[in-house]
């Protein structure tokens, strides 16, 4: 059996930036924030953390300061996924040299891929170092997706060991965990579809929302292990507002904006980024301050 690198739900963690860099102060704390919170993992330059405008010295740097100062109380995934195969595969080693705990994976953007091209691609990274491999769908943004097939094919390869699905498709999820679910642990990249993910056999979520709210976020996915699942539904009905509003402008624009107004960063974003539009900050605003949260 494979290992779970996590049960419950991993942040998708911003990354503190200013216009001279990563902000490594507010790094910290934050990381720190969202472990005594209870969160139980932490993804470092994934989508939600900018990973795509580092440079490749702040995402190394990143990816060490965050093993550094979790000091293994939770989970460190690095984000290594690149349209460059060597790249990729570069990242990768990089970061299980540091001690990152897993990596997370994405599909080709902009070349995109074969099925035949995805599984060749994702066989030579996980070759490359013995680091647990989560793959990464999330067709909206890469134009292209990964088939239930391609999941099994990979399914076997011992560094290979998770899946973010982000696919937004329901059925074409339950297809997956018909075929892979005893051999790939499945993760909702969605947080409007956390209940359902784990409803399929999933193990938890890769969140944007917990940046804002890591203990509710978890508890979402714990409630419903322990089989308390009209609490785990609730809670997710109660939050979707806020899971939506945090999705009106292309995500990580507005939890940049809501990190900020909870003062943990600068609502700093790298161009094409630009900050939140007013009206949509407005009511994220207001959303949070209903919710408690500010």
């Amino acid at each position: 059996m494979k290992k779970t690198i996590f049960e419950g739900a991993a942040t998708a963690l911003v990354t503190p930036l200013t216009e001279n860099g990563i902000d490594y102060e507010a790094f910290g704390k934050l990381i720190d924030w969202q472990i005594d919170s209870g969160i139980d993992a932490l993804v470092i330059c994934g989508t939600t953390g900018e990973g795509s405008t580092l440079t490749d010295e702040e995402h190394r740097a990143a990816i060490e300061y965050a093993v550094k100062r979790a000091a293994k109380r939770v989970p460190i995934i690095a984000g290594t996924g690149s349209n460059d195969t060597a790249y990729a595969i570069d990242l990768t080693k990089f970061a299980y040299e540091v001690g990152a705990d897993a990596s997370l994976v994405v599909t080709p953007y902009y070349n995109k891929a074969t099925q035949n091209g995805l599984i060749k691609m994702f066989t030579a990274i996980a070759d490359a170092a013995p680091l647990p491999m989560i793959l990464y769908n999330v067709p909206s943004r890469t134009g292209c997706a990964i088939a239930p097939s391609t999941y099994l094919a990979l399914a076997d390869h011992p560094n290979i060991v998770a899946i973010k699905e982000a696919n937004g498709d329901i059925s074409k999820i339950a297809e997956t965990a018909k075929l892979v679910g005893d051999k790939l642990d499945i993760y909702s990249g969605n947080d409007d579809q956390i209940v359902p993910v784990m409803s399929l056999g999933g193990k938890g979520v890769i969140s944007v929302l917990s940046n804002l709210i890591p203990a509710e976020t978890s508890e979402i996915c714990k409630a419903f292990m322990r089989g308390e699942v009209k609490k785990s539904r609730d809670m997710q009905l109660e939050y979707l507002d806020l899971i939506n509003t945090l999705f009106c402008e292309v995500n990580p624009i507005p939890v940049k904006a809501a990190m900020a107004a909870m003062g943990y960063c600068e609502n700093y974003l790298r161009l094409p980024l630009t900050p939140m539009e007013p009206e949509h900050e407005a009511k994220l605003i207001a959303l949070m301050k209903g919710h408690g949260i500010i």
